[in-house]
């Protein structure tokens, strides 16, 4: 693990829990530098003043706000640190939620806490009173004098914080193009619902690749490889044809039924064929005995069993 971002304690009730506090994800995409086109020098920025023009230090830079009206305040670090916030380092627990009651698009941020004492049984206690209730924690966490709500659960035995996003934050929406529309028909819902059961599984994220990222490590090894820098120039394939728009929502439907039963029956039969391997001794000795028959009728014979 990378180091701790924050150290503190769990209040739970009297009892205390303290724990460390780390980054538990983490953004694999490929970083660019901004460069000249021209001649590929790097692009730097600089804080520069409107008012004097002079460069100007991190340290020296505080924070302004303009209302709406065009009013602007400015405030320091020293006005930020009067503002109300839960104590910096303690994570006080204020209630237990069923888990399903809070909204995926509230999660925001997660974070591993590790247990940082020599006698862990207050974490272990807490951990495991979560997994055997089927609730959530909902905590106070403030980190970079930002206090969030945060949910705090268990994942593999390992606490787990993620901070949560306020109800106001996320945005109301209603979308004209939704009004008036017509229920769908009970034969699309019942065909809509079999579609469904045909392409369902138990997930598993291990399946799925980043293809974006994997094709984009191939142009930038392409382009070290030719020493130039550059990607060489590939010929483009031709754009596959199209399916004209299907209006008849049902034709799809039946489309994509066809299409999930093919998939289904060819990893069938990929599984069934594979312990036949084993016989191939016997096939081959089966192929001596009619390799002296016409050419004609072994073709026949093959045809044959190709259609059992």
């Amino acid at each position: 693990m990378a180091r701790a971002i924050w150290k503190g304690s769990i209040a739970f009730g009297l009892v205390n829990v303290p724990v460390k506090v780390y980054t538990a994800t983490e953004d694999h995409d490929i970083r660019f530098h901004q460069v000249h086109a021209k001649d590929g020098g790097r692009i730097k920025y600089d804080r520069v003043c409107t008012v004097c023009g002079k460069s100007v230090q991190y340290a020296d830079i505080d924070k302004a706000y303009e209302s709406p009206e065009g009013d602007k305040v400015i405030l320091t670090d020293e006005d930020f640190s009067k503002l109300p916030a839960a104590e910096k380092h303690e994570i006080p627990v204020l209630q237990f939620v069923p888990n399903d009651q809070i909204d995926p698009i509230l999660f925001e941020k997660s974070y591993y806490l590790e247990p940082d004492s020599n006698t862990p049984k207050a974490y272990v206690l807490l951990a495991t009173t979560l997994e055997r209730i089927d609730r959530t924690a909902l905590v106070h966490f403030t980190l970079r004098q930002k206090t969030r709500l945060s949910a705090l659960r268990v994942r593999d035995g390992v606490l787990v914080l993620q901070t949560l996003l306020w109800p106001d934050e996320v945005r109301s929406v209603d979308f004209e193009s939704l009004d008036g529309v017509a229920e769908p028909k009970p034969q699309e819902i019942k065909m809509a619902e079999t579609l469904v059961e045909t392409m369902s599984d138990d997930f598993d994220p291990d399946q799925y690749t980043d293809e974006y990222q994997i094709e984009l490590i191939k142009v930038l090894d392409e382009a070290i490889a030719s020493g130039t820098g550059k990607i060489v120039a590939q010929p483009e394939e031709a754009p596959a044809a199209m399916d004209a728009e299907v209006v008849d929502l049902v034709a799809a439907l039946q489309r994509s039924l066809e299409a999930s039963g093919r998939r289904a029956a060819e990893s069938s039969g990929k599984k069934a064929a594979e312990p036949k391997a084993k016989a191939a001794p016997a096939k081959k000795a089966a192929a001596k005995k009619t390799a002296a028959k016409p050419a004609k009728k072994t073709a026949k014979k093959a045809t044959a069993r190709r259609g059992a």
